[in-house]
């Protein structure tokens, strides 16, 4: 670890700053979680020295026996934890998997449906200035304005009207459970390919907390690095039927050599969740979010839907005259870390945003249970309550401080670099 403070200390400094601000505050973004020790040292691992264009046993490159190895028991429980019939592993992020799927059965021009971002989509869903909107043609789809749920009555009568080749299932901020067999009618009468992206909800997909798309859709995409508590990166489900397409598409299609030492840290959080206590955990995700949300409704707060039926929630501040900008620069402010968020029908722009967004499997990773949510359900209240109240921020941020002691996070990792800054006089 020295060789880091050696080389360049300035980064050393930031990779400590880092330890310390996700140690001593309370992240809650939903998108985000901790990794345990052992991903960490794969990511960090010699695996990054070797390019392995191809795939396991058909390779470019010679050399490539242990990363072979490594992917291959990736692929294998991957498909293990999802019953899935076929696996790629190689995509480097969720949108790259998103974008796989697309080029493996669109061309441009072609129609595809997404859900609304306001509603709780994804900018790789079909968003006008991400690539998917400037490829295809969108349709976009969303929630009704009464219970903010997906409006299935008027899907149908645009898959009718539109008759869209794909249909992309999946959301970044819906709270409630995705019915993918209703999707699925919707396709079927249309005759369009049914792909749901799970990267949110894939760890309790993968416990049976959530209803499974393996065997519904026709592509499953997801990321490795939230509920699934992986590495930040992507992975592509699918049935033999579509595997040779695929695996042809994300290689040599739209990239060249993998990542084999994310691959390698895939293959360990495949590994952990396929340990009993993985499920007990993705209950206590669960557990958590709706105790959090419960508590901040008790305290007068609005919650989107009326509630969560996974591991994140949205504030609808609108009812007490703030925006999502502010109150995520307050309760930063105040040791939370939260993120901005726009809602179903939101006024205002994705930079200020009526809503926030808020998570619980890295609380949930650091051992926090339903009684540290009603505390900080208690806390998120009293800041946005009194927003321009400085007295009230900081003692919130005590309060988080103290928390936070009793669930400490990468104690070992932050006690070296602590030591090291110490020795070389570095403040971080």
């Amino acid at each position: 670890m020295s060789h880091l403070w050696e080389t360049d200390a300035e980064v050393a400094a930031a990779v400590l700053g880092e330890i310390r601000r996700q140690d001593e505050t309370l992240e809650m973004i939903a998108s985000e979680n901790f990794v345990s020790e052992a991903v960490l040292e794969a990511v960090g691992s010699v695996m990054t020295n070797k390019y392995a264009e191809g795939y396991p046993g058909k390779r470019y490159y010679g050399g490539c026996e242990y990363v072979d190895a490594a992917e291959r028991l990736a692929r294998e429980r991957a498909a293990e934890l999802f019953g899935a019939e076929h696996v790629n592993v190689q995509a480097h992020s969720g949108t790259q998997a998103n974008m796989a799927v697309y080029f493996t059965v669109l061309e441009p021009g072609d129609t595809m449906f997404g859900m609304n971002l306001s509603h709780g989509g994804h900018l790789s869903h079909g968003h006008p200035i991400n690539f998917s909107g400037r490829y295809f043609n969108v349709v976009q789809y969303g929630v009704r304005e009464d219970d903010e749920t997906v409006d299935f009555d008027a899907l149908r009568e645009l898959a009718r009207e539109h008759k869209p080749k794909l249909m992309m299932v999946g959301a970044s901020a819906y709270p409630r459970t995705l019915d993918f067999t209703k999707f699925r009618a919707i396709c079927d009468e249309v005759e369009a390919v049914l792909v749901a992206d799970i990267a949110h909800i894939a760890g309790l997909v993968a416990t049976g907390l959530h209803p499974t798309p393996v065997g519904v859709a026709d592509f499953i995409t997801t990321t490795t690095h939230k509920t699934l508590r992986g590495p930040r990166a992507g992975m592509v489900m699918c049935s033999e039927k579509w595997a040779k397409d695929l695996d042809r598409l994300v290689f040599p299609g739209i990239q060249g050599g993998p990542l084999m030492h994310v691959i390698a840290a895939k293959a360990v959080c495949m590994a952990e969740a396929l340990k009993p206590e993985f499920k007990t955990y993705q209950q206590q995700i669960v557990a958590n979010a709706r105790a959090l949300a419960e508590r901040l409704a008790a305290n007068g707060l609005r919650i989107v839907s009326g509630g969560t039926d996974t591991h994140l929630m949205l504030v609808d501040l609108r009812p007490v005259g703030l925006t999502g900008k502010v109150v995520e620069r307050r309760l930063e402010e105040a040791g939370i870390t939260v993120n901005k968020n726009t809602i179903p029908f939101d006024p205002e722009k994705p930079f200020v945003t009526s809503g926030v967004r808020i998570g619980t499997p890295a609380l949930t990773t650091r051992g926090m249970q339903e009684a540290e949510m009603e505390q900080i359900g208690d806390m998120i209240a009293r800041v946005v309550k009194d927003i321009e109240n400085d007295a009230v921020v900081a003692q919130v941020r005590e309060e988080v401080r103290a928390l936070c002691d009793r669930f400490p996070l990468y104690a070992e990792m932050k006690a070296r670099y602590t030591a090291e800054a110490k020795k070389r006089g570095v403040e971080a």
